[in-house]
């Protein structure tokens, strides 16, 4: 009876204490047609032995990328995690789900979300940014929010192009605001500039483009950005951090305001979360970021200390007039990206970006040599490419999945215009061989 919460022994006490004769009785007001007829089918209880090997055995069903090959993207990614992250990341200095106030942080918890701050910066080519955010969509919907208090406008302008959980929730935080989002068509994978043109005007707070976008295509920053500016709108871009290594950051193109997942920064995929938001800003906007910010100062013996300089989420004392409703951030994989950033340095980055360019180049290649497949857009990509093809698309991934690849995600989930296209990812930890075996999947299929 030990896991037993309720024992017949219970039941004739609870009703002793209530004064009902028996269960049927105390049901009793209820009216029999509403009451279900029979016990409810619970199996019998089991040891505690047998229970560990069915738990065992529903576990061994779940093939994870250990067991596959992965060539999944959109936003989730197979990249290589150096076993230096989790060793240093798993030390009880910074192993907590729960991230410390001020008077708790200690300065070595302090002094590396600065670090990890300031190579965010580096990274993304901005002044200054935040200890991180929740994940990527919510710090997407933040910028906006950011955007609207410094411009006093309510009108968003989105890309079709961005990720369709960024635009969901995008429009989750725009009905509760009364911002109005209006989205941009694409030509051929990337923003249709003469779209955007249209769709922008004096009550337009920002642009919200992604780039590489969900598609894997690269926009053109250079000349989106200038066109937001003309209208006095600011220009937030959605990053892959990684492609920061191999392109020009958004931050050097004009951008007002970066966000992005870290997903890709040392982080396991870890069944689609938790993630890290990533956001950073041109000074002038430091005030009005939502989260947390850790700055360096000097204590009185003029020694160099680390603190939280701004926490502007702070609705326990703002209330209503708070910058944001952001309540901690995510202190511990912040953690791992910075250990991650700090052990790769800016020529891994590079490298790692530079792999992802060339392998999926080299698959978009191969692919696109069958018969019956072809990239579905032609402007230039970095790590992801959607294919098109004239067989049937479950079938074909179901054939991969049946040869142990994960050869793509179906586009239909998202979009029913999509319904023969599917996204691949290539990231450094595919192998030519694993690229080549998934090119004989897609043939065979």
């Amino acid at each position: 009876m030990r896991y037993t919460q309720i024992t017949e022994k219970q039941v004739h006490t609870m009703l002793g204490a209530i004064g009902a004769a028996s269960i049927d009785a105390l049901f009793a007001p209820i009216p029999t047609e509403l009451r279900f007829p029979r016990p409810l089918a619970i199996p019998r209880g089991v040891s505690e032995l047998e229970i560990l090997r069915d738990v065992q055995n529903l576990a061994e069903r779940n093939r994870g990328c250990g067991a596959l090959t992965c060539f999944l993207g959109g936003g989730a990614y197979d990249h290589f995690v150096p076993t230096l992250v989790d060793a240093l990341a798993a030390q009880s200095e910074f192993l907590t789900a729960y991230t410390p106030y001020q008077a708790e942080a200690s300065q070595g918890m302090l002094q590396l979300l600065y670090e990890f701050q300031t190579m965010i910066c580096t990274l993304t080519g901005m002044d200054v940014a935040n200890a991180s955010l929740y994940e990527g969509a919510t710090a997407a919907a933040e910028a906006v929010l950011l955007a609207t208090t410094a411009t006093d406008r309510s009108q968003i302008v989105v890309a079709e192009s961005v990720h369709p959980d960024i635009l969901r929730v995008l429009r989750t935080y725009a009905a509760e605001r009364a911002i109005g989002i209006r989205t941009v068509a694409l030509a051929d994978g990337v923003v249709d500039e003469a779209a955007l043109a249209r769709e922008l005007g004096d009550r337009t707070a920002a642009i919200v483009v992604q780039s590489p976008n969900f598609f894997g295509c690269i926009e053109h920053l250079d000349r989106l950005i200038p066109r937001a500016h003309k209208q006095g709108a600011l220009a937030i871009v959605a990053t892959d951090p990684i492609a920061c290594g191999l392109l020009k950051p958004p931050g050097f193109l004009g951008a007002d305001i970066v966000v992005g997942e870290g997903q890709c920064l040392g982080v396991p995929l870890q069944y689609g979360g938790p993630y890290l938001g990533l956001m950073a800003t041109r000074e002038k906007f430091l005030r009005k970021m939502p989260g947390r910010i850790v700055g360096a100062t000097t204590d009185q013996e003029g020694r160099r200390g680390f603190c939280l300089a701004l926490q502007t989420r702070e609705q326990h004392i703002k209330r209503e007039r708070a910058t944001s409703n952001i309540c901690t951030n995510q202190g511990l994989l912040a953690v791992r990206a910075a250990v991650y950033l700090a052990a790769m340095g800016k020529q891994g980055i590079a490298k790692v970006a530079g792999l992802c360019f060339d392998k999926a180049h080299y698959a978009a290649d191969q692919i696109c040599r069958l018969p019956g497949y072809e990239r579905r857009f032609r402007a230039p990509f970095f790590k992801e490419f959607v294919v098109r093809t004239s067989r049937n698309v479950r079938k074909v991934l179901s054939a991969c999945r049946e040869r142990g690849i994960l050869g793509g995600i179906p586009l239909v989930r998202f979009e029913d215009r999509y319904s023969d296209c599917f996204l691949v990812a290539v990231t450094e930890k595919r192998t030519k061989a694993e690229i080549d075996a998934l090119v004989s999947a897609l043939a065979a299929a």
